[in-house]
């Protein structure tokens, strides 16, 4: 386009770029606002007893200053042992079956068959198993059902990512290993590891949140004292929507910092599958 054409065109709004953290910022500009009037007028009267459930964000900011940081360290502390221990649980068992399979691929069937299973089945249904089993922790210690439902939420997609990483070695060189006598052991350890590590990295970042979220599903059934869940059921208990909100928006913050920091690892392990230099 010649320099007379561009001047005459009118400037659109494919012209105009904005940096990532402009667009996001404005975004959240917009949905707090939007927020803000929607609670301020139409779900003003909204909720039990006349009871405002949805809060404006001022609302929210008051009460986080009213209950004070260290009500948030004690219950999240708890809750984020729980989710921390059964995200190594899960992606543990996954990282090892997933090179299993490898090593013996007639269990493939059988290994993909359990993380459907795990899947597949409600987990409410296995929380309320595990907590009619497991014994009832001490005060403030991690409760068993939430370990047990943080880990089967990461399950699932860390053996279906690592399968698929696995897979994804450069043929000639696994025949490479092969003609020079290598075991699929050795294809393992020199090749598959390698080509697998961004989809897996994908599927422990993904890991995080899920976690995170099944540690708070857990802390929902018998024995759960301190925690993210008995928080948000003592808030909603006592009316009190504005600390409600502020855990479900403290939940959600937590989980999206583990979630960049297992992306910076990932970075920084594979920095090939994001664009950076090997």
């Amino acid at each position: 386009m010649t320099t007379e054409a561009r001047r005459g065109r009118s400037i659109q709004w494919e012209d105009v770029r904005l940096p990532a953290w402009v667009s996001g910022l404005i975004g959240a500009v917009g949905i707090v606002l939007v927020w803000w009037i929607l609670a301020a007028t139409v779900f003003s009267s909204v909720g039990p007893g006349g009871v405002q459930a949805i809060p404006t964000p001022l609302q929210v900011v008051v009460e986080y200053a009213e209950t004070g940081v260290d009500y948030y360290v004690r219950n999240f502390s708890v809750t984020l042992a729980e989710a921390g221990i059964g995200y190594l649980w899960g992606n543990g068992l996954a990282l090892a079956l997933s090179a299993l399979v490898l090593v013996v691929p007639r269990l493939e069937g059988m290994v993909m068959q359990v993380a459907i299973i795990t899947y597949c089945v409600p987990i409410v249904a296995i929380g309320l198993l595990i907590s009619a089993i497991a014994p009832v922790p001490g005060a403030g210690q991690p409760l068993p059902t939430a370990i047990a439902l943080a880990a089967l939420s990461c399950f699932f997609t860390t053996v279906v990512g690592t399968l698929l990483g696995l897979k994804a070695a450069d043929k000639a060189t696994l025949d490479l290993i092969t003609v020079y006598g290598g075991s699929r052991f050795t294809q393992l350890r020199l090749v598959r590891v390698i080509a697998a590590l961004p989809a897996t990295l994908n599927a422990l970042q993904i890991a995080v949140p899920a976690a995170f979220l099944g540690a708070v599903l857990g802390e929902f059934f018998r024995g759960a004292t301190l925690g993210v869940g008995p928080g948000m059921i003592a808030a909603q208990q006592g009316l009190n929507a504005a600390r409600v909100w502020d855990i479900a928006l403290a939940s959600g913050a937590v989980a999206l910092v583990g979630y960049a920091l297992v992306g910076l690892v990932a970075r920084a392990a594979a920095p090939w599958s994001k664009g950076g230099v090997r």
